[in-house]
């Protein structure tokens, strides 16, 4: 640990609060599971975090069945389509560390079809290296999701980025 005089001191004793608080977090919250709007709010929320910071793991796993699948499709150097997939202790392992650059991600807009307890997200969101920064990228989220009669959990997710000649639909984009 590097001390530069008071200034440690200072920086230790906030550090203190903040770790107790989030030791003291209870995962699942009831605001993140209860609903579909919850669950794709804490979905987003979990992966934002500024440079230096990881995702809150806890918390996207209490969002997650414990069996789901993440996939990521793109291209590779040649333009040939690529997938990827993995659980989701697999994704924070080889993906979730801290993040060199901040990543925030929001959605943008949304399409849903629900069949009793199944329900299938089509969430188009856009990022930023800052809260409300200039949009650096977009893309699909297609995120399928089950009810358990208590709450919702997320079984999987797979996305693909918008580049060209893989442009969003207009169905898929804001006031269409």
């Amino acid at each position: 640990m590097h001390t530069y005089g008071s200034c440690s001191i200072v920086l230790g004793l906030l550090a203190v609060p903040l770790m107790s608080h989030a030791q003291q977090v209870s995962y699942p919250d009831t605001a993140d599971v209860a609903t579909l709007d919850g669950i794709i709010n804490a979905y987003y929320e979990v992966v934002s975090v500024p440079a230096g910071r990881a995702a809150d793991r806890a918390r996207d796993e209490s969002i997650h069945h414990p069996s789901a699948l993440v996939a990521i499709s793109g291209v590779d150097p040649n333009g040939n389509p690529t997938l990827r997939t993995m659980t989701l202790a697999q994704y924070h392992e080889d993906l979730g560390g801290p993040r060199d650059e901040g990543f925030f991600e929001w959605e943008i807009h949304r399409v849903t079809e629900r069949f009793g307890n199944v329900a299938h997200v089509w969430s188009t969101y856009a990022s930023s290296d800052e809260p409300n920064g200039a949009v650096r990228s977009r893309g699909i989220n297609s995120i399928q999701l089950y009810f358990d009669g208590d709450r919702w959990w997320i079984t999987s997710w797979i996305f693909d980025t918008e580049r060209p000649g893989n442009e969003i639909p207009s169905r898929f984009l804001p006031g269409q």
